[in-house]
Formats: C-alpha cells, structure tokens, sequence
C-alpha cells in the first residue's frame, strides 16, 4: 500500500443522470481513505490539474474532451497513471429528428483509450452479471449476481480483459442499434493497458433524479433511478475499483 498523500481527479458531469447524486456517493467513498486529496471537475477542461494527479476517476455521460484535452489524457497514461471509468463515460449521444437515439463515432481517439463505446441499452431490468475471471485480485471471491441497471450494449474499440461479463439478445426500442442478435459477451468490468497506463472500465451505475431530463422537455421525471447504487456489491466494485487505481490491488 503506498504511503503518504495521493492526489485524486473526479470528473462528475454531463446529461441525462442524476450527477450530483454519483458525486457524493463517490466522494464519500474517496474521503474514507485519509491519503485521497479529491479535486473535482464536470469535464476534462483541467486537462492540467487531471495529469498531476496520481489517479483519474470518471462518472459522465456524453462529455468527450477536447483534442488538447485528448492529448493530455494520453499524456496521463503515458505516465503510468491508472484511470478508473464509469457508467456513461464512453457515451457519446445524438438524438434524431425521428426520435431516436443514435451513439455516433465522432471521437475515435477517445474511445480508442477506453476500449469500448456504449451503443445501446435495453429499458432497465435485472439481468445476471458473471465473474469472467475469478482469479483476479478485482472479482476474486465473487459470486455472480443480479442488479437491475441499464444493461449496457458497447461495441469494442480496442483489446480489453475482461473481468465481469452478461449476455443480451433482443431489443434496445429508441436506438438506432435496436436489434441485438449476437450472444457475445456484453463487458461489464474490464482491463484496457494503454501506453504505460491502464484503464478500469465498469458500465454499472445508472441513476437519474426527478429534473434531469428537462433539456429533453420532461420537467419532472418520476420515478427516481438508483439501480446498482441499491446494491452492496456495486459498493463493492467501487471500492475495489479505487484500491486499484491508487495501487494498493493488483492482479
């Protein structure tokens, strides 16, 4: 375990989910580790302060930085720095004239670094999550389970290992992508190496208030989304996650 101050970047923004709940949960969970200073942001644009910290921490949706924002994301990993990416991170979003929604390929690069991009989700439901490697320090012990979440349907953007995993064959209604066939694996938790740093990967996490979807013309949203924010194993995850990214878990 690595003594001594460890500096921390939380980057909590972006539409459609409930951001000011995610960002107490997390800070709570980096506040219980005297050694975390947190600075948070709602997008990249710190490019400066995110490359000084010793490990970067994610919860977005549709935020894609910048090409110099993009560059010093690449710098932070070419340093060896660990990124730990959540929920709607690897989202890009465009809503159509027809209604629905499509997940455009407009930042190759950035999705390149996270090793997938979200496409699609059916309407949130329970579905079974599988351990795809049980050996690793980050599932090691445990069990599949079940969480009622968005089931995030990505296409790969790059090499990952895989750690959790589910399968979904059916219909994401409201996508562009809404027919999906192909039984593959669906990633749930990964592992992307990139230059001399890695990125953790992990899709669960939605959440949505009752005012989050205004900018859609819905002005009170009922009922309030938590989904794997109702369950201790996502707590979990997110503490494992974050043992990792300051270096006290390895495989």
């Amino acid at each position: 375990m690595k003594k001594g101050r460890i500096d921390v970047y939380l980057v909590a923004g972006g539409k459609y989910h409930d951001i000011d709940f995610a960002r107490l949960e997390l800070l709570k969970l980096l506040h219980a580790d005297e050694r975390f200073r947190v600075r948070v942001g709602e997008d990249y644009r710190d490019i400066e302060a995110i490359r000084a910290a010793d490990f970067l921490m994610t919860y977005t949706c549709d935020v894609v930085p910048t090409e110099s924002e993009l560059a010093g994301l690449k710098a932070f990993l070419a340093d060896g720095k660990r990124w730990f990416a959540l929920h709607g991170t690897n989202s890009i979003l465009q809503f159509l004239k027809d209604g629905r929604v499509d997940s455009p390929d407009k930042a190759p690069e950035f999705m390149e670094i996270l090793g997938t991009q979200f496409v699609a989700h059916p309407p949130i439901c329970t579905y079974r999550v599988d351990v795809s490697d049980p050996d690793h320090a980050l599932t090691r012990g445990i069990e599949p389970f079940e969480v009622e979440d968005e089931l995030y349907l990505s296409r790969d953007t790059g090499d990952y290992h895989l750690l959790l995993e589910t399968h979904f064959e059916g219909k994401a209604p409201g996508f562009v992508v809404e027919d999906w066939v192909d039984d593959r694996p669906q990633p749930v938790l990964y592992l992307r190496s990139y230059g001399n740093g890695e990125v953790l990967y992990l899709t669960l996490g939605h959440c949505r208030g009752k005012y989050d979807l205004q900018s859609l013309g819905v002005e009170e949203y009922e009922p309030v989304e938590r989904c794997s924010w109702q369950y201790p194993i996502y707590y979990e995850l997110l503490r494992r996650g974050i043992a990792w990214a300051a270096g006290d878990l390895e495989g």
